[in-house]
């Protein structure tokens, strides 16, 4: 699981305590050290990698944050992209850091189901990272071409049952949360769905706005404007609350699927081992960015919808993730990937 910060137990014991863990032979000194020199933190300018290409949205979610950063932290914070792997690359780089909160990423749902679909990843996300903070998520819309005969997402389930396998949908690849938010939606609806993947949504869109594709789960950006125009017909948003975007787009669970819920969500992590007093420091540092004004418009206008986690409500939500995902592929909706 993932490894929370540790507590000093007495001053006279010197023992550390763990939550949801046992600490492992050899991190005393280690973590008492690190401790140590939290006053100061941080006392050079942090760097977040984020494992995407830049001028995405999870290039978006850093950068927006860094540039709060002198006024959340009192430090400048470096974005450094560093994409591959369907995000393994640069979260392997975070991993690999030493543990005292000058190395964070960018983590998204790719953290939890990578290590599922993937047969080989070098990292464990429950083992390997330390759990700063939950940013928020994400939610798709269900969007589909107008030439198909549906204006809901009943509807929509009816026509997939008896169509199996012939309605296509396109996605920013195998295991991106474009394709797998139609996994879930899948296996939550007992529907089958041809899925064609492509290396970005932006070069799917074409062919759904053609035709040659009947839907996709889209970011409400994205999709805003063609349904708008009426070249897309919006049937519903993936999310527990309605989109800022698109607020007349009811939910999938208003729709008929009860307690459906599916967002990109993305959050803060650092290297297994980061010290309680270290990751306080972080925790509020973000969390006074994601509360400033500017943030919170910012990401309002990409749709994302801020939903903050502390360090334990978030290795829990990450362990709930990774669960998901095993589920579907012991169930068979998802296939092991090399």
């Amino acid at each position: 699981m993932f490894r929370i910060a540790p507590r000093l137990a007495s001053a006279q014991s010197g023992l550390w305590m763990l939550i949801g863990m046992t600490l492992l032979p050899g991190q005393v000194l280690a973590q008492s050290g690190t401790a140590a020199s939290a006053d100061g933190f941080p006392l050079k300018p942090p760097r977040l990698i984020v494992p995407f290409s830049p001028g995405g949205i999870s290039d978006f979610l850093a950068r927006a944050l860094a540039e709060n950063a002198p006024d959340a932290f009192g430090s400048t914070m470096t974005v450094e992209n560093r994409p591959g792997a369907s995000g393994s690359i640069g979260l392997d780089i975070v991993a690999r850091a030493a543990p005292d909160g000058y190395v964070l990423g960018l983590a998204t749902v790719g953290l939890a189901s990578n290590s599922v679909l993937y047969r080989r990843v070098p990292f464990d996300p429950l083992r390997d990272f330390t759990a700063v903070i939950k940013l928020g998520t994400i939610p798709s819309v269900i969007v589909v071409h107008p030439s198909l005969p549906v204006r809901s997402v009943q509807q929509f389930i009816d026509l997939a049952k008896r169509r199996p396998d012939e309605l296509a949908y396109g996605s920013s690849g195998l295991g991106t949360g474009s394709h797998l938010a139609v996994e879930f939606f899948k296996s939550a609806t007992g529907t089958r769905m041809n899925h064609v993947p492509y290396k970005s949504t932006a070069q799917a869109v074409p062919d759904l706005l053609s035709g040659r594709l009947q839907f996709m789960f889209d970011f409400p950006t994205t999709a805003v404007q063609p349904v708008k125009a009426g070249r897309l017909r919006a049937l519903a948003v993936t999310s527990s609350r309605r989109s800022e975007i698109l607020p007349d787009i009811p939910t999938v669970a208003e729709s008929g699927v009860p307690g459906f819920e599916f967002g990109t969500w993305a959050g803060i992590v650092g290297p297994a081992g980061i010290s309680a007093p270290v990751l306080e420091r972080l925790h509020a540092g973000f969390a006074r960015a994601l509360n400033s004004p500017v943030v919170k418009g910012r990401y309002a206008e990409q749709g994302i919808q801020i939903d903050t986690m502390a360090p334990v409500a978030f290795a829990a939500y990450l362990r709930s993730d990774v669960a998901r995902w095993q589920r579907l592929v012991r169930s068979g909706h998802l296939a092991l990937l090399d």
